[in-house]
């Protein structure tokens, strides 16, 4: 599968701290146990200076998942999304 990755930025740094419990990112799992998955690797460290959201596009389905980001080291480096049934 190939996914499109693109960074909408919400204006903004950052307002807290990063979470010291993920000093290296943290893995996000929203497959729902689905028995198909796809593993989406996000860039990391964020480049970004601003909030935002990480749109993710399946190129085969068709689907979009937004995933929020704060420019921080504790941002998501990975997600991983059930697959739908592929676009006709």
């Amino acid at each position: 599968m190939t996914h499109t990755v693109k960074y909408l930025d919400r204006g903004r740094p950052p307002q807290m701290l990063p979470n010291p419990s993920y000093p290296e990112g943290k893995y996000v799992d929203i497959s729902d146990e689905a028995e198909k998955t796809c593993m989406v690797p996000l860039p990391y460290p964020n480049p970004n200076k601003n909030i935002g959201t990480w749109i993710i596009h399946c190129d085969q389905c068709d689907q979009f998942i937004g995933v929020t980001a704060a420019a921080r080291r504790d941002d998501p480096h990975s997600v991983r999304i059930a697959c739908k049934e592929p676009k006709p």
